[in-house]
């Protein structure tokens, strides 16, 4: 089969290598369709603690292609995605049902082969029917479901304002999911006018170009401060402005992954005074059942934020474009 290898930081290739035989309990699936994340790129530069050499690639779905002697809910040709974070289910986190905290947390497509190749294997205990769902659409369900947890985390109310800091991919799942969470004011700010009209169309009561004067715009349309201000740009700078729109009793959530090492300052006497509560999410927490519903449902439209399909040939171009193309939005592997 092919699979596309991160042998090391920044070298990269397409290879033929035998086809993985699922365990026991293991779930074999036939990749239809694969996105490149971020994380995808920081495992490339060599900026995330992946197990090299690795096959990354943690959105996807496909058909089930075999299954292990003691897999008991799927049988071969059911539509699936997975959850790629694997948990140990003993650790005090995973015990206090906080597995995305697990102390042994690994991860398919980090410290495991990943979906950026014909087949891969999953644990049954990860994976999820999609019933009809196109392929494509079904390889949003990780990264929804990311969004999914960080809204259970920051608990949007009815008739809130958030404003949405960044309109890539993850920013447009947001602005939709905050609204029908309940959202009544959702402003989307970003530096690309092409992304604030996609933003426009998924649902964004009003964008705002972030074109260096864009604060007292921001302001207008929530004169007292939003309820809910969101990063999702990973830029500290970003972040620290964030403080600068949120109102009293306020909430910042930050999605965005900042650099490990990087520091953003804010004034604690401004947490304290206000009452904001600053609220981080990190990956999954048992979240895919809702993402999948969102989708199948139409409540989230994901279909208009692909911008490139490419074969799996053509990997390190993809990556290029998801990297330095400032007009892609998600890019997606396909399989025929």
């Amino acid at each position: 089969m092919k699979a596309a290898v991160i042998q090391s930081p920044k070298t990269a290739q397409v290879v033929e290598t035998d086809r993985p035989k699922p365990g026991p309990s293991e779930v074999l699936i036939e990749v239809a369709a694969a996105g490149i994340c971020g994380t995808d790129l920081h495992i490339y530069h060599g900026e995330y603690q992946a197990v090299y050499p690795i096959t990354p690639g943690h959105e996807f779905s496909g058909v089930v292609a075999t299954v292990g002697d003691e897999v008991r809910y799927f049988k071969p040709g059911d539509r699936v995605t997975a959850d790629p974070n694997i948990s140990c289910n003993r650790c005090q986190f995973c015990q206090r049902n906080e597995p995305n905290q697990c102390e042994n947390h690994m991860a398919i497509g980090v410290t495991h082969p990943g979906g950026f190749a014909q087949y891969v294997t999953v644990p049954e205990s990860n994976v999820f029917a999609i019933g009809e769902l196109p392929f494509d659409e079904a390889a949003f369900i990780e990264p929804l479901a990311c969004v999914v947890w960080g809204l259970k985390r920051v608990q949007i109310q009815p008739g809130d304002s958030v404003l949405v800091m960044g309109t890539g991919p993850m920013g447009c799942l947001i602005t939709q999911a905050v609204s029908r969470a309940g959202a009544t004011t959702v402003v989307a700010t970003d530096i690309l006018q092409s992304r604030l009209d996609l933003a426009a169309q998924l649902g964004a009561t009003e964008v705002v170009l972030a074109d260096g004067d864009h604060g007292e715009r921001l302001k207008a349309y929530a004169p007292a401060g939003y309820d809910v201000v969101i990063d999702v740009t990973g830029l500290p700078s970003v972040l620290e402005e964030g403080f600068g729109y949120v109102r009293p009793r306020g909430k910042i959530w930050v999605f965005g992954v900042c650099p490990p090492q990087a520091q953003a300052c804010f004034v604690p006497f401004d947490v304290f005074r206000k009452d904001l509560s600053i609220i981080g999410s990190f990956a999954v927490n048992r979240t895919f059942p809702e993402a999948i519903a969102l989708i199948q449902s139409d409540a989230v439209n994901v279909g208009p934020l692909i911008s490139h399909r490419l074969p799996l040939d053509l990997f390190s171009e993809a990556l290029d474009i998801a990297e330095n193309d400032p007009e892609r939005m998600k890019v997606q592997f396909y399989f025929v």
